[in-house]
C-alpha cells in the first residue's frame, strides 16, 4: 500500500520538475516536443497491444470493449466533463500560447501510467506477497513519464494523480480479496483479463498519440469505460 502512494508522489514529482522545465522553451521547440511525444505514445500504444495481442483468448474481444465503452462513455459524457475540469485548471495555471489542450495531457499521463503490467500486477502482488519490486519500478517510470508530459502541458497534469493512485488501489483491493485464485498466467481467469486490459489500454493510447499529433481526435475520454469490460466479460463468463 506504501509503494502506491510513492507512486502517487512520483506523479506529483514530475508534474513539477516538468513544469520548470517547460518555462522559457520557445513555441517552436514546445512544437517539436509536443510531436515528438506524440510519436512516442503511438508506438507505445501499438507495441503494448501488439504484445498482448498474441496471448488473447479471444482476439475481437478488444473490438466489443471499445465499442460498449465508448457508448457508455459518450452517455456519461466524460470527454466534456474532462474538458471543462482542465478548462478550471487552465484558468489558474495561465497557460503559455501555443501550448496544446491540457485534457490531452491528463489522458496521455492516466493511459501510460494505468495501462501495462506494472501498473495492474504491482499492486496485485503487493497485496498478496509484500513484494512492491514492480510498484516501485512503475514510480520511477512514472516519474519521467510525467516529467516529459508537463514539459508539454505544463503543471495541470498533476491531476492525473488521483486516478492513476485510484487504478492501483482497485488492483490492490483484488489481489487483496483474490489472494488464492490471481495468477499471470495468460491461461488463468486472473492473467486473461490482465492481457485483454492490456490490449484495449494499448489501443487507448495510441488513439490518445493520434490526438497528440492532431491527426485525428479519438474522444480517447469517453472510451476508458472500455479498460473495465475486459474484467466484466470474464467475470461475467466464469459465473454462466
Amino acid at each position: 500500500m506504501f509503494a502506491i502512494f510513492i507512486n502517487f508522489l512520483s506523479v506529483l514529482a514530475g508534474s513539477a520538475v516538468g513544469a520548470l522545465t517547460k518555462r522559457g522553451i520557445n513555441h517552436k521547440y514546445l512544437t517539436a516536443l509536443t510531436t515528438a511525444m506524440g510519436i512516442a505514445v503511438l508506438v507505445l500504444g501499438i507495441n503494448v497491444a501488439m504484445q498482448n495481442m498474441a496471448k488473447s483468448k479471444v482476439p475481437v474481444l478488444f473490438i466489443f470493449c471499445l465499442a460498449v465503452g465508448g457508448l457508455l462513455g459518450t452517455f456519461l459524457r466524460l470527454d466534456e466533463r474532462m474538458d471543462a475540469a482542465a478548462r478550471r485548471v487552465e484558468r489558474v495555471q495561465k497557460p503559455k500560447k501555443g501550448t496544446p489542450p491540457l485534457a490531452e495531457g491528463i489522458v496521455a499521463a492516466i493511459l501510460m501510467c494505468c495501462v501495462g503490467t506494472l501498473a495492474m500486477m504491482g499492486p496485485i502482488l503487493s497485496a498478496i506477497y509484500g513484494d512492491d519490486t514492480y510498484l516501485m519500478t512503475a514510480a520511477t517510470l512514472n516519474f519521467v513519464t510525467l516529467i516529459i508530459v508537463a514539459s508539454t502541458y505544463g503543471f495541470g497534469v498533476v491531476v492525473s494523480a488521483v486516478p492513476i493512485a485510484l487504478w492501483m488501489l482497485m488492483f490492490y483491493g483484488i489481489g487483496a480479496l483474490s489472494k488464492d485464485v490471481i495468477s499471470t498466467d495468460p491461461d488463468t481467469l486472473s492473467g486473461s483479463i490482465i492481457t485483454e486490459t492490456n490490449i484495449v489500454g494499448g489501443v487507448l493510447i495510441a488513439a490518445s498519440g493520434l490526438g497528440v499529433l492532431h491527426i485525428k481526435d479519438c474522444k480517447t475520454v469517453n472510451l476508458l469505460p472500455a479498460l473495465l469490460l475486459p474484467g466484466v466479460y470474464y467475470l461475467v463468463r466464469s459465473l454462466l
